[in-house]
């Protein structure tokens, strides 16, 4: 059965919530419930009811959905929202939630300084495992939020030609369709050593693997283009690397959607190279969908 609900990992933090605000925008054009999910090794096995806050081992915990709930339902009256308090560490609950969940939404800190990459981020870690789309939100939007209902940027999703990229597609139109905004896929085509000359690049080669790539790329997003005749989409071709060439197009974007791989090396990283640029430095939230 296909999962009918959106999971938000709330742990009390200014990205959490701006996260919850992201979801139930999104579960509310999808048409789909909201999950609040906070996970803490130590909640109490029994709901404690009736207990002053000192004696509650869970009020914080509560406390935590409780203002997420406020503040959703402030947002969006009607929407079915679903409070789960889980007695487990955050990265396994939210794992097992993405399971039985259309996409997981985590908050995800504004990583500039070289520190934040030596941080441990749980979101960083379920997006690199996780078997359904995660999408990182990051606080610094929250001013920039527009109201319900307003128009607001596109979609763009970064997409490599040399392996599968259906899933991100797929993820990408739809998500355009629900908001009702254009989409963008770009693909970053490195140049090649031959491509330099003496004097800078040499435009005719340039032009030649533009031209080559484009092509390949307007093929592999027709057949989406037939499936979703509403969605106006636009591709391009950005000679350079691929994370510079998602980076630039998602700049005014309401979402960046890129992929990452299943099924990795043991010792390799769980995001690849373009998925973590696109994570730390994205001003705008950044899907992360996985695909074999």
């Amino acid at each position: 059965m296909e999962p009918a609900s959106i999971t938000v990992g709330l742990d009390g933090s200014p990205e959490s919530l701006e996260a919850a605000l992201w979801a139930s925008d999104e579960a509310d054009r999808r048409g789909l419930g909201l999950r609040l999910l906070h996970a803490w090794v130590l909640l109490a096995g029994e709901p404690s009811t009736g207990l002053p806050a000192d004696q509650d081992q869970n009020y914080w915990a509560k406390r935590i959905v409780r203002a997420a709930v406020a503040a959703v339902h402030e947002r969006h009256h009607d929407l079915a929202v679903i409070e789960d308090l889980v007695a487990e560490e955050p990265e396994t609950a939210l794992l097992r939630a993405a399971e039985s969940s259309t996409m997981v939404v985590l908050g995800s800190r504004g990583l500039e300084r070289v520190e934040s990459f030596f941080l441990g981020d749980i979101s960083l870690q379920v997006a690199g495992r996780a078997e359904r789309p995660v999408v990182l939100v990051r606080s610094a939007a929250a001013g920039a939020r527009p109201p319900v209902g307003t128009d607001e940027g596109g979609v763009v999703v970064g997409v490599s030609l040399h392996g599968p990229c259906d899933s991100m597609l797929e993820f990408a139109f739809e998500t355009a369709a629900a908001r009702g905004v254009p989409l963008l896929v770009v693909h970053g085509c490195p140049l090649p050593v031959q491509a330099y000359a003496p004097w800078g690049v040499d435009p005719d080669v340039a032009g030649e693997i533009s031209k080559e790539a484009g092509e390949k790329l307007s093929q592999a997003v027709q057949p989406w283009r037939e499936r979703n005749p509403d969605v106006r989409v636009t591709t391009t071709v950005r000679l350079g690397s691929p994370a510079r060439a998602a980076l630039g197009a998602a700049e005014g974007a309401g979402l960046l959607v890129v992929g990452r791989r299943r099924h990795h090396q043991p010792l390799a990283p769980r995001l690849g190279n373009v998925a973590q640029a696109c994570v730390h430095h994205a001003r705008c939230p950044v899907a992360v969908v996985p695909h074999n």
